[in-house]
């Protein structure tokens, strides 16, 4: 019975955890739930430079200078606000590896939302780099392809100045996209541009055709008749008392002489004679027009 009882004890004394493993474990998660309050309290204080930035760039539509450098300034302020409030008592690996995990999450949560804050930026520099190669194209004389490296350069520095240094934030899909729209609007420009000179040949070609058609017109007129007058005169004479009207006229160098029995619906309005028995301007017209 005594080894029985002595086998028994030994063996429960040997399967019992030491009690230094659970003060460890008591005091890792203790310092965890300290660094995860510090956490919260510089995150709060951080957000609200964030959404000031986001009612800038989302809310306005604003661009803000230097963004890469205020982004930086925000992560670090933060980091070193957690490094001064974080617990310092802690010692040993468990509570070193706790506080190095929840300052990773503090960077991640402050980098989300700064991340997406810089690729609304960025949406907002190519707008304004594509306005500008837009306007360049059109009012000066420079070529397409000074204009588009103009425009490139302008969004690469804006671009550059909103990155963070110390992180993985990349323009480099925004520039391509840039590039992408600015030559498909080159090449659409070029199109409508060489088809409005090819339709201005044509109108040039036409004006040139009917001119020397007319020219021959006049060549062939001058060889059945002469020489053409400048001289174009119209006369009509309505005899009176009659319903009979004499038109002539005389047109490069050709004469015309029409009677036509037209009613003069307003004679009993003008009384029995008209205006006058004779030639006189009731009853007379006459027309000159010179050709020089």
């Amino acid at each position: 019975m005594g080894a029985s009882s002595a086998f028994h004890s030994s063996r429960n004394s040997a399967s019992a955890p030491p009690s230094f493993l659970l003060s460890i474990r008591g005091g890792a998660n203790e310092y965890e739930a300290k660094f995860e309050g510090v956490k919260a309290s510089v995150i709060e204080k951080a957000a609200n430079k964030i959404e000031e930035a986001r009612r800038k760039i989302v809310d306005e539509g604003t661009i803000i200078p230097d963004f890469g450098a205020k982004a930086d300034a925000i992560c670090s302020a933060a980091i070193e606000e957690f490094a001064k409030s974080a617990p310092s008592e802690a010692e040993g690996s468990a509570s070193s590896s706790a506080y190095a995990r929840k300052l990773q999450e503090l960077e991640s949560s402050l980098d989300a939302p700064l991340q997406v804050l810089y690729l609304r930026q960025l949406t907002l520099l190519r707008e304004q780099a594509l306005s500008s190669y837009k306007s360049a194209s059109k009012a000066s004389d420079a070529s397409d392809y000074e204009a588009m490296l103009a425009a490139d350069s302008q969004f690469l520095r804006a671009a550059e100045s909103s990155t963070r240094k110390s992180s993985s934030w990349t323009y480099e899909a925004d520039r391509s996209h840039l590039q992408s729209i600015m030559s498909e609007f080159a090449t659409t420009h070029k199109k409508l541009t060489e088809t409005q000179v090819k339709s201005s040949q044509q109108q040039s070609t036409a004006m040139q055709f009917l001119q020397h058609q007319q020219q021959m017109i006049q060549q062939l007129q001058m060889q059945l008749y002469g020489q053409s007058s400048p001289w174009n005169v119209g006369v009509a004479y309505r005899i009176p008392d009659t319903n009979f009207n004499l038109q002539g006229s005389y047109q490069q160098g050709r004469a015309n002489l029409q009677l036509s029995c037209v009613p003069d619906e307003y004679a009993p309005m003008l009384g029995p004679n008209g205006f006058t028995n004779g030639v006189g301007p009731g009853n007379l017209g006459l027309s000159l027009n010179l050709s020089i």
